[in-house]
């Protein structure tokens, strides 16, 4: 009799352990590629980790991110995320006693971020300075839009393609063009980041988006016309880089 249920027994016992041991092992294999994909995200810049809090407002998603041994308030343009998400993020600018006022909370630090790295694992950018000026360059993270617009004329008058191909000669001058906003980042360091294009540039050539910062508030869709100071290569730190970059100028929207 013992014998009759001896052997069942053990067949179980067998069992459970095999279990056992296949989760022990996805664990460590889970454990594994964490770990994997915290590393290539340290190596190229990115920020990766768990979210421990999450909510939204003013435009924003704000993250609450552990990463890296410690926990950061990240905000991002809108997107879905929950408590326990493994996220990888671009980096961004760091900004102190930031008061969000649709919260109603000041941050004592958080990091304004592109937003996330998609697919995740594909952070294998060959070094900070290449990852930089891919995520924020204004021309890879923006698709080229079938943009219709007359150039501007008279002095200083350019193309977005002619911003990448005299950058070096309009270096520090002021520049003067007409083109279509595609997007828009509102109040990132006092000013509004807008990226614009005309119709001119190549995806190839990444010549076909120019980012613009303005206390001007256009609507993507609109129309402008855009007068400001063109900077070539201008590095802003936390990983922002702009091969071309148009500050503090004066937005003036055109009729349709």
């Amino acid at each position: 009799m013992l014998k009759r249920y001896l052997i069942p027994l053990t067949l179980f016992l067998a069992l459970l352990l095999t279990a056992c041991q296949g989760s022990e092992e996805k664990k460590a294999e889970k454990s594994t590629k964490k770990s994997d994909a915290a590393s290539r995200a340290k190596q190229a810049g990115y920020l990766y980790g768990t979210v421990k809090e999450t909510m939204d407002g003013g435009g924003y998603t704000y993250i609450l991110l552990e990463f890296d041994g410690r926990k950061s308030w990240v905000a991002v343009p809108p997107m879905k995320v929950k408590v326990g998400d493994e996220v990888m993020l671009y980096p961004g600018q760091v900004m102190k006693n930031f008061h969000s006022k649709s919260l109603n909370r000041t941050f004592e630090t958080i990091i304004f971020s592109q937003g996330a790295v998609s697919p995740p694992m594909e952070a294998k950018a060959s070094n900070r300075s290449d990852m930089a000026a891919q995520a924020h360059s204004g021309t890879s993270r923006v698709e080229k839009k079938d943009v219709k617009i007359t150039p501007a004329s008279g002095p200083g008058a350019i193309t977005v393609q002619m911003a990448y191909q005299k950058a070096k000669e309009l270096d520090g001058k002021q520049v003067v063009l007409k083109a279509v906003v595609v997007k828009i980042s509102k109040n990132i360091l006092g000013k509004n980041w807008v990226h614009c294009q005309d119709g001119t540039g190549t995806e190839k050539e990444k010549n076909f988006d120019i980012t613009v910062t303005t206390k001007a508030s256009p609507s993507v869709g609109d129309k402008v016309l855009i007068k400001g100071i063109l900077h070539k290569d201008k590095d802003i730190g936390a990983g922002y880089f702009y091969p071309v970059l148009i500050e503090d100028a004066e937005i003036t929207k055109l009729e349709k």
